[in-house]
């Protein structure tokens, strides 16, 4: 966890691989309690931090969290992700395709997604199938290495598992998803995911914030970091 923006009301962290956002039943210390602990220590508090999540990121992705520091702002920013106001930029490594080219305009896709509790793994359809939902997403190529691609991504929806089903299923599953159908994992067992930046105007101040967000450094990354 990195510190890459604060302020009265939010701070925004680049999670690392392996990080959780919130407890869940593995009982291991969520990135929440970390960033608690964080500000808890910062400004000397004797009492419980207030810490309110907005938004998650799967485990094996790296890259920015927004965190509401006060109870106004986690509300603000409840409504501003609902409404779709708070936009994320992601980067995705693939394997370079053939058919994969470096384009001046986004490339739209659509699926329909269910999602196997059992499994948390989620899968793509062309059309509506019983329990789906419509998953929109856009991609450009951004650059190229002899074997990887890097694509820029942009979500229009927020599914469960959204980018890695839909990428693995259109074109090829990002580096290290093994769940997805990579072939190989990651050492560090990350995926090649990253939330690199964040935009939206400040639920309080009404200041835009921008924030990027470092790749991790992983040799893949550092191809594309240039």
């Amino acid at each position: 966890m990195t510190p890459l923006y604060e302020d009265n009301h939010i701070i925004i962290v680049n999670k690392a691989a392996g990080e959780i956002v919130q407890g869940d039943k593995t009982g291991d210390v969520p990135l929440s309690d970390i960033v608690k602990a964080y500000l808890k220590e910062k400004y000397a508090k004797p009492g419980e931090v207030f810490l309110g999540v907005v938004h998650r990121l799967d485990r094996p992705v790296s890259g920015v969290v927004v965190f509401a520091k006060t109870s106004k702002a986690l509300s603000r920013l409840n409504e501003m992700f609902r409404k779709g106001e708070v936009h994320k930029t992601y980067h995705a490594v693939i394997p370079k395709l053939a058919s994969l080219v470096e384009t001046e305009k986004p490339v739209l896709l659509t699926h329909f997604l269910t999602r196997n509790e059992k499994q948390n793994k989620a899968y793509a359809y062309t059309k509506e199938v019983p329990g789906s939902k419509k998953a929109t997403l856009d991609y450009q190529v951004v650059n190229t290495s002899d074997r990887y691609a890097l694509l820029q991504v942009n979500l229009h929806t927020g599914r469960h598992h959204q980018i890695r089903c839909q990428l693995a299923t259109a074109l090829a599953p990002i580096k290290g998803d093994l769940k997805y159908g990579s072939p190989r994992s990651n050492p560090d067992g990350s995926i090649c995911l990253h939330a690199q930046k964040v935009n939206f105007i400040h639920p309080v101040s009404k200041q835009e914030i921008n924030v990027t967000a470092p790749y991790p450094t992983l040799p893949v990354w550092s191809i594309f970091s240039h």
